[in-house]
């Protein structure tokens, strides 16, 4: 694996925990997950226009059109998890929320990748991916309980 590839997820993963602490204190202090996710995804919004005009993007036209209809459940998904999160974290804290998420995220991760879903190339199920999502609940566990 490419190692600026490798250090760029890392940094993404990195975010997720300042962004659930960030969006549970907007969840307590207006009283809903939903209006922090609101924000989340307005600051979010307002960030992608400000890069896209930064780095010069062409709007892409009609390829939004000839996107499979699936393709656009990636928000409705997102929107679900920040709200989750931002509801979960000031209740489970940040660690035990996004190891669970993690460990969600990889089970089905995992199944995106064996049956090839939504675009995805099939990969095989092998006894080592298995066993990291074994170890991955495992470690929910561990986090949960200690």
């Amino acid at each position: 694996m490419d190692l600026l590839l490798a250090l760029v997820a890392l940094a993404a993963g990195a975010g997720l925990a300042p962004q659930a602490a960030a969006n549970g204190t907007l969840e307590r202090v207006t009283g809903r997950a939903e209006w922090a996710a609101l924000v989340n995804f307005t600051v979010g919004l307002l960030a992608l226009v400000a890069w896209a005009g930064a780095m010069r993007l062409a709007w892409p036209g009609g390829a939004f059109a000839r996107a499979p209809w699936w393709s656009w459940t990636g928000g409705v998904l997102g929107a679900f998890y920040v709200v989750a999160v931002a509801f979960l974290a000031p209740r489970l804290g940040v660690a035990t929320t996004l190891s669970m998420a993690v460990a969600g995220q990889t089970l089905a991760a995992l199944a995106v990748d064996r049956l090839g879903l939504l675009g995805a190339a099939s990969r095989p199920l092998t006894a080592g991916r298995i066993l990291g999502g074994v170890l991955l609940v495992a470690g929910v566990l561990l986090v949960r309980r200690f």
